[in-house]
Parts: C-alpha cells; structure tokens; sequence
C-alpha cells in the first residue's frame, strides 16, 4: 500500500507529519492493505492564519485493484484529528464496499 500525502501552503508537511499519518493509515486499514494499491491524503487549513474550529481537513483516495477511487472528507480542529476521521470514515466506506463485493460473489 503506497501512501502520498499532499498539503496546501499552510500545513507543513514535515517527515514526523508524514510518519504519524502513515501509522495511523496502516493501523487503520491494516485489514485491507493487501487490497489498497494507493492512499492519497490531501491536507488543507481552510482559514489559513487565522483560527478556527473545525478548519482542519484530510481528503483520503483510496485506489483499490480494479475498482474506482472511494474518497471521503473530514474536518476537525486539528490535523490529527482530521486524518484520524478520515481513516474511521475510509475503513467503513471499505467495509460496505467489499463487503457488497463478498455478497455478490455468494449469490
């Protein structure tokens, strides 16, 4: 599973930023990581300088084998907790479509 991690001008994408949010990806989704070619994390400060609740947000991509991308958004007042919601909203987007998948394969 390859992880790409994107930010706008106002996050700072350091190398500690990038090991906590591939950590949490891969104890997240460790479940389907065998299925997941690629994650892509898009990070954005929605106020910028400026303060805000909520202004924090992580749009993850995940590409599956021979699927189309699934994306989900969640905003939150800090980064880790944007991505971190991100991953929980990912994981059960997951779920419900490989579990559809498994369904199908049944019927």
């Amino acid at each position: 599973m390859q992880i790409q991690i994107n930010t706008d001008g106002n996050i700072e994408g350091t190398e500690a930023l990038a090991g906590q949010i591939k950590d949490v990806l891969k104890g997240t989704l460790s479940r389907y990581s065998d299925r997941i070619t690629r994650i892509e994390v898009h990070l954005s400060d929605q106020n910028g300088a400026k303060s805000g609740q909520d202004d924090k947000r992580c749009v993850l991509e995940a590409r599956l084998e021979g699927r189309q991308p699934t994306a989900v958004t969640h905003q939150a007042a800090t980064v880790e907790e944007a991505v971190e919601g991100a991953a929980e909203k990912l994981l059960r987007s997951l779920q419900t479509t490989l579990g559809r998948l498994k369904d199908a394969g049944r019927s």
